[in-house]
């Protein structure tokens, strides 16, 4: 790997034992997959994906008060994935057993440490960090230091930046030393579809489904999807992007897919077109049958598959603002049509801390409140990490809850009956 003669220094010593381990750490990386050079980060802010004090992490508790004590501290203020307990969220007594005394014991303690390498000052846990209330959205072209798999393919997808799906405590180390070795997202060829996927479906597919069927079909691969602006325009409005949050949250989770292009609408697909497409991409084509195929082939790994849900969770990754207010709207006239005051299963809409601090403001939150939903900064991947919680049998619309969960899968319009009316 060729290093400018800053970094050479670095890797030397001339920031210290910690910052030449630091470096030396991103250069094995970046020579794992060939890299020629390390390139700057150049966004604002950073990001990272661990959030959660657990009790085994004690290797990252030494290596963060190495870092702390080295001074060897982020160059960028960051947001961090959201924290994995909440009072307000249901649980049993030896649930909260578990959490507090076997799981995230650490949680306060690692908050700090997280504190003095330079969390943002807001409070700013969340997987959305993107989003308008929340502060830290990247600009087209930015590089990154992130591992977030739903931040990453949001942020290189939606939002034009580069970034590649680093591992946890790796993007941290980018943000500490300001480099990260350059190959895959980051580079021109490394950004061009080997895929075309054709949507041919009769509707407006479900986000989280799609993003499923084309995340298990090309894997790591990068799509380029045609078909999908007739149902979302060629504007990347408030609705746009709010379906391709979940869409991309659900190609990360099901396969490993880091960017997506969106044919007449995504950046750099209105920017370069098909000459993004590189030479013998393969062809996938989803109509009505095949999302339906995808759909009855996930697994249903409840004790009792007959089971009546005991939880609902919301937003994984964590609503949009727009989305708490439809989500207000549709559970009040469902609940209206079946004849119910409030949700008949427990219900839990999750949302970044700012995003709900926004709801609150809002005329929709007033109806939201009766409908005895929970709001809640919680990630729902934290708390059915709990091996009691994952007794339960836990509905939701979550491609990625399910998928790294015990929870089952149904669409929006099924979750709204069942948290409305009840029944299957």
């Amino acid at each position: 790997m060729k290093l400018t003669k800053e970094q050479e220094a670095i890797l030397n010593g001339s920031k210290g034992e910690t910052m030449a381990k630091v470096m030396k750490t991103l250069v094995m990386y970046g020579e794992a997959f060939d890299a020629e050079k390390m390139v700057p980060v150049t966004s604002k802010y950073n990001h990272l994906v661990t959030s959660f004090g657990l009790g085994v992490l004690d290797p990252v508790y030494d290596l963060m008060n190495k870092l702390i004590e080295a001074d060897a501290l982020s160059g960028q203020k960051f947001s961090a994935d959201p924290r994995p307990m909440d009072k307000n969220v249901p649980t049993s007594f030896i649930e909260k057993l578990v959490f507090d005394l076997f799981m995230y014991n650490k949680q306060e303690f690692y908050e700090k440490q997280l504190q003095k390498l330079g969390l943002m000052e807001k409070d700013a846990f969340t997987c959305t960090c993107y989003m308008d209330e929340v502060g830290n959205k990247p600009n087209k072209g930015d590089v990154l230091s992130w591992s977030e798999s739903s931040a990453v393919v949001y942020a290189n997808s939606v939002l034009g930046a580069r970034c590649n799906r680093n591992s946890g405590i790796m993007d941290i180390m980018g943000s500490i030393v300001g480099y990260v070795p350059y190959f895959g997202l980051l580079t021109d060829e490394g950004r061009k579809a080997t895929w075309i996927v054709k949507i041919e479906t009769t509707k407006k597919p479900e986000a989280q489904l799609l993003g499923s069927a084309i995340g298990m079909k090309v894997m790591e691969d990068v799509p380029y999807v045609v078909g999908l602006d007739k149902w979302l325009g060629s504007e990347m409005n408030d609705a746009a992007a709010t379906y391709l949050k979940d869409f991309g949250a659900a190609t990360a989770s099901n396969g490993a897919v880091g960017l997506y292009h969106i044919d007449n609408l995504t950046p750099e697909a209105k920017e370069l077109g098909k000459k993004l497409i590189a030479k013998d991409a393969k062809e996938y084509i989803i109509d009505d049958a095949e999302l339906e195929r995808v759909k009855n082939n996930y697994p249903v790994i409840w004790k009792d598959k007959d089971a009546t849900p005991k939880l609902c969770f919301m937003g994984c990754p964590h609503m949009s603002l727009q989305q708490l207010k439809d989500w207000t709207n549709r559970v009040t006239e469902a609940l209206a049509q079946y004849g119910n005051s409030k949700v008949v299963i427990p219900t839990v809409f999750t949302a970044a801390p700012a995003v709900i601090a926004k709801f609150k403001e809002t005329e929709e939150y007033k109806k939201f409140e009766k409908t005895g939903i929970i709001l809640s900064y919680i990630c729902p991947l934290m708390y059915m990490n709990n091996p009691m919680c994952a007794k339960k049998p836990v509905i939701t619309s979550s491609n990625k809850l399910r998928t790294y969960t015990t929870s089952r899968y149904y669409t929006d319009d099924e979750i709204l009956v069942q948290i409305t009316k009840g029944g299957k």
